[in-house]
């Protein structure tokens, strides 16, 4: 019987391997490796695509918007960068003039309405976008009720180790995505979570909650994830930037100080964002100058695409409210080829005329995943240590 048994195993597995198309995908181990990072830190790209006739690679990790790959005799195109420093970076393939994935890279992210591969070239500089052998924070994804858009509403929320085991209260970050994104972004192109637990680790940063909601006022949750079912991400999204999510923060704050232990007030409260997430970041923390005492602006949005929102009117008479009783941070960076830095560029002049206090971070590059991570190392271990 038992023979008997294995043979109808046996046969199984050679019914399934011979017709895979039937089957749940288990068996697809790509034949190439790519990309591989090697010494030196230059890394190579491998497609195999034998009636391709042009292959490019693009990516954030390129001098110049593409490059070219060249064909071996078996139909593989192959591509290495030169030397690249420690980072996490994102890439695609453009074949006769379509972009797809990497088959052989099972590691993507969505940004907006874009799936990227990525890697992360290991050194200084991105250790602490690795999983590693520390002690871990817990993420979760949270419903919530927004009485203000009229809607239950997701978030991401991470509680650092310990959370669930104590009974001691903690600090809040609301950390904010930029337009395209959702509550996912942080996580997913942000690495928040590797990021604090290695920060926590290392104890360059106090252990504290980090909230990651969902920045489009009329959203619910991210792409798939509502009763909408797997609608199309589009950053075509009424609400944007209309005042309507700033009105709605409070609701957000209500629902974290109710459900988390939670330090309750000002002195520890700290928001941020990069982006639309930065525009959001600032005009909530002007708009409620009794909610946050550190601010972080990063690639920030400054002025509104709409009139006729309450939230942004008065904006001197805001800030000089807001800076009565001043944040104890107000943390603002920018990359030099940022499309938005003749607008953060104003607003600087702006507060030095107002005679308020900033802290300044001018960085290379554009408006790009790899300034905001840094913005975040940078910003969190400054968070809730004046006290």
């Amino acid at each position: 019987m038992r023979k008997c048994i294995l043979g109808l195993v046996i046969g199984s597995i050679a019914v399934g391997v011979a017709d895979m198309s039937a089957q749940q995908a288990i068996w697809g181990v790509p034949d190439l490796v790519s990309p591989v990072i090697n010494d030196g830190n230059t890394v190579t790209f491998k497609l195999k695509a034998p009636g391709a006739s042009s292959v490019q690679v693009t990516g954030d990790f390129l001098p110049s918007a593409t490059a070219e790959m060249k064909k071996d005799s078996a139909g593989v195109w192959t591509f290495t960068s030169q030397e690249i420093r420690p980072e996490m970076y994102r890439y695609n393939y453009i074949v006769d003039g379509l972009m797809i994935t990497d088959p052989s890279n099972v590691f993507e992210l969505r940004d907006a309405c874009t799936v990227f591969n990525y890697f992360i070239v290991p050194g200084e500089g991105s250790g602490l976008y690795e999983v590693k052998d520390v002690a871990h924070g817990t993420v979760s994804k949270v419903w919530y009720d927004s009485p203000t858009l009229g809607m239950k509403r997701r978030m991401s929320v991470y509680t650092p180790v310990g959370y669930e085991s104590g009974d001691e209260s903690y600090p809040v970050l609301y950390l904010l995505h930029g337009m395209g994104g959702d509550e996912e972004a942080w996580l997913t192109q942000g690495r928040t979570a590797q990021i604090f637990d290695n920060l926590i680790a290392e104890g360059a940063v106090e252990p504290m909650i980090v909230v990651m909601p969902n920045g489009n006022a009329s959203q619910e949750a991210a792409p798939g994830e509502t009763h909408y079912g797997l609608e199309a991400p589009t950053i075509a999204l009424p609400h944007t930037m209309d005042g309507a999510f700033e009105e709605a923060f409070p609701d957000i704050v209500r629902f974290v100080d109710n459900t988390y232990r939670t330090k309750a007030d000002k002195a520890h409260r700290a928001i941020a964002g990069l982006s639309m997430g930065g525009f959001h970041s600032l005009h909530t923390s002007k708009q409620y100058p009794d909610m946050f005492d550190y601010v972080g602006l990063f690639s920030a949005a400054i002025d509104p695409r709409v009139e006729g929102s309450e939230v942004y009117e008065n904006r001197e008479e805001k800030l000089k409210r807001q800076f009565d009783v001043a944040p104890r941070l107000y943390w603002i960076g920018i990359g030099k080829d940022d499309f938005l830095y003749k607008d953060n560029e104003a607003y600087l002049a702006q507060l030095d005329r107002l005679g308020i206090n900033y802290e300044y971070h001018e960085s290379e590059g554009g408006h790009m995943w790899k300034n905001w991570r840094n913005y975040l190392k940078s910003f969190a271990p400054r968070l809730f240590r004046n006290e």
